[in-house]
This record gives structure tokens, sequence and C-alpha cells, in this order.
């Protein structure tokens, strides 16, 4: 009996003494900066929000895993896939959340105090920090901001961001917010000659071209307010405007 319990005792001890390191590991690879590898389209995609089309089933989802700030109580399932042909870059997301909100009308408005879902993104390895952020609440209206390296970003102009075409799955406006389980869907295609027109070094997606990015959830001004990531993001409190921390888009 003696030599069952001691037999017990250090397999304990050896379980506990390797979930230190493997707890370790886990938390080195989730601060890891996130890779991931953008598929070819041979065709356009129709822009419908729908996530389970054809077009997007044989490609692979990445999931917004980390969280700036305090841990929050109400933290949705978000995933997104990226595409590619040689006219523009594919974007969707499917959130499944509660406490959903949208309230901007305009292009260009503060979307992130909605629920709303962000790619941010440098289109090459010769232009620094440069990026654009694209910012879509869930009822499609768009924030599209360039930042050029070293200096204060601009907003694009309207214009520029209607040739963005974007689907949705909600209204363009859901006011009461809802507070019931929801899943929704946002999709859309940003052409690449809307990058290059605001950055002329930007490199064209190809096999084997890369771009820096990270995907981002927020929902500032909702009842639980949130801040998830894709890429982790080292700061002590919510900020999405850190380039030094994206990961890596890898085109296929």
């Amino acid at each position: 009996m003696k030599k069952h319990l001691v037999c017990v005792v250090a397999a304990l001890c050896l379980v506990g003494c390797a979930s230190g390191p493997d707890s370790a590991k886990d938390k080195a690879m989730e601060k890891k900066p996130k890779t991931y590898h953008v598929a070819k389209l041979g065709k356009p995609i129709q822009i419908d929000a729908n996530w389970d089309k054809p077009e997007w089933q044989a490609v692979k989802a990445l999931t917004l895993g980390g969280y700036m700030g305090e841990k929050p109580d109400h933290r949705p399932k978000v995933q997104a896939k990226l595409a590619y042909d040689d006219q523009a870059i594919y974007v969707i997301f499917r959130v499944e959340d509660r406490y959903v909100r949208a309230v901007a009308k305009k292009t260009n408005d503060s979307v992130c105090r909605d629920s709303c879902v962000e790619f941010f993104f440098t289109p090459g390895t010769d232009i620094g920090l440069s990026y654009f952020n694209t910012e879509v609440n869930c009822g499609g209206t768009i924030l599209l901001g360039w930042h050029p390296d070293g200096k204060k970003g601009v907003r694009v102009d309207p214009a520029d961001c209607a040739k963005i075409q974007v689907g949705h799955s909600l209204p363009k406006i859901v006011e009461p917010e809802i507070t019931k389980p929801t899943t929704w869907t946002l999709e859309y295609r940003f052409p690449f000659d809307l990058i290059k027109k605001y950055c002329p070094k930007a490199t064209k997606p190809a096999p084997g071209v890369t771009w820096r990015a990270n995907l981002y959830k927020c929902a500032d001004a909702t009842s639980h307010p949130h801040w998830l990531t894709w890429s982790y993001v080292d700061f002590p409190r919510p900020r999405f405007h850190m380039p030094q921390f994206f990961g890596t888009l890898v085109f296929e």
C-alpha cells in the first residue's frame, strides 16, 4: 500500500513539473507573432457575407484568440478568412456574438464604438511601419485610414472607400442593442488599385509575397466592451494602432 502511494505521489509530482514548463511554453506561443497563408482564388468572389459559400469552404480560418486590457466578461468567438486574386484582396469575418450594436451611419464615422471588426495591414516589406486601418461595423459602415510611416494618419476619401464592396448579414443600423446570442458575418473586397493610390510602394499580392497585418474585434460603446486580437500586441491597455506587433500574411 505504501509503495502504491509513493508511486501515485511521484506521478503527481511529474505531472505538476510538466505542467509548469508546458504552460510557460503555451504562453510564449501566444505572444509569438502569428502567420497566415492567404489563398489564391481562381475567380472573383461574389460579396454577399456568405461564410459557407464554396469559394470560402476550402480556405482555412484564423481565430482572434487574444485580447487587450482586462479579460472581457463577454468574449465573442471571431473567425476570419483572407484570399486574393489578381485585382483585390478579400476578407470575411464570422462573429458568434452578443450585445450587438451599430449606430454609425456615414463612411469614416467612429465605427469602432459599434460591434466592429478590423483589418490593419502593411502592404509590403519595404514601407516601414506604414499601414491601412480598415474598420467595418456589423452593419457594413466603413472607416478607412492610411498611415504613412512617420506621419500622421489620414482618413481615405469617402469616394475611394466606396470602391470597397461590403456585404453584411445584419441591418445597417442595429439599435437598440441585440442582447441575445447572435452570429453575424461581414465580407469585403479591397481592390489593389486603391491600395496603390495611397501607397505607391505597395507590393501586389502574388505567390511568395508577404505583408504584415493584424485583425481585431471591438465594441467600445456597447454594454459589454472588448478588444480582441489575432496577433499578440504587447501594450498595457487596448490600442490597435501598433504596426510593430503585426503578424505576417504569406500569399500562396
